[in-house]
């Protein structure tokens, strides 16, 4: 008895939820002296309207893959011109490094005031600044020209703009010591001049 008083109460309750399932989702001119009906003008303008709306979605991915596209190409673009200015500025660094080191190393060595025990020390650190730019430009031209170093534009640029800074050190290295030995000498040299003026009094 209980259990068929349950199942009356399950099917009912079932039909139930059909009937206010269907009435919520049904537009309320779709349903005439109590009974759902159909309404195809309702299914085709959704449809409709579903199908503008994929459209529309993908005109929109088309956009993203094509701005995203245009972001790469702008990375890259940006990446080459850092890369050129890298190897622009290192060029114009080493030039730096090696006029310095023709003229004012030189001069230096050159100089009656620098002692013949100084001249190796001297060379010796010069010597040491222009191995370190020496082996750096080979190593750029070897990023530069060989396909054998495997790498994305972003890890070249990278290293690019690493070995200018470094070479910028070295330019600022190379200045501070020419001006050490230059200021050694001019105070040597005013010393021999005092020197000289004391002998003569």
């Amino acid at each position: 008895m209980k259990t068929r008083e349950k199942q009356t109460i399950g099917k009912n309750t079932l039909t139930l939820l059909l009937f206010v399932t269907m009435a919520i989702y049904l537009p309320s001119r779709a349903t005439a002296q109590g009974m759902p009906v159909y309404d195809n003008t309702n299914f085709i303008s959704m449809t409709k309207s579903l199908l503008e709306s994929a459209k529309q979605t993908s005109e929109l991915l088309k956009t993203v893959q094509f701005l995203k596209e245009q972001k790469d190409n702008i990375i890259k673009v940006n990446n080459a011109i850092k890369q050129l200015r890298a190897v622009k500025e290192l060029v114009k660094n080493n030039g730096v490094l090696f006029q310095t080191v023709q003229n004012d190393l030189r001069d230096i060595l050159n100089s009656p005031y620098i002692k013949s025990s100084e001249v190796d020390q001297i060379s010796e650190s010069f010597e040491q600044i222009m191995d370190m730019a020496i082996e750096d430009l080979d190593f750029v031209n070897q990023i530069l020209s060989s396909d054998l170093l495997k790498m994305t534009d972003a890890e070249r640029t990278a290293i690019l703009m690493e070995k200018k800074r470094l070479s910028q050190e070295m330019v600022a290295e190379l200045e501070v010591k020419t001006r050490r030995y230059r200021e050694i000498i001019s105070f040597r040299k005013m010393q021999d001049i005092i020197n000289n003026r004391e002998k003569e009094y």
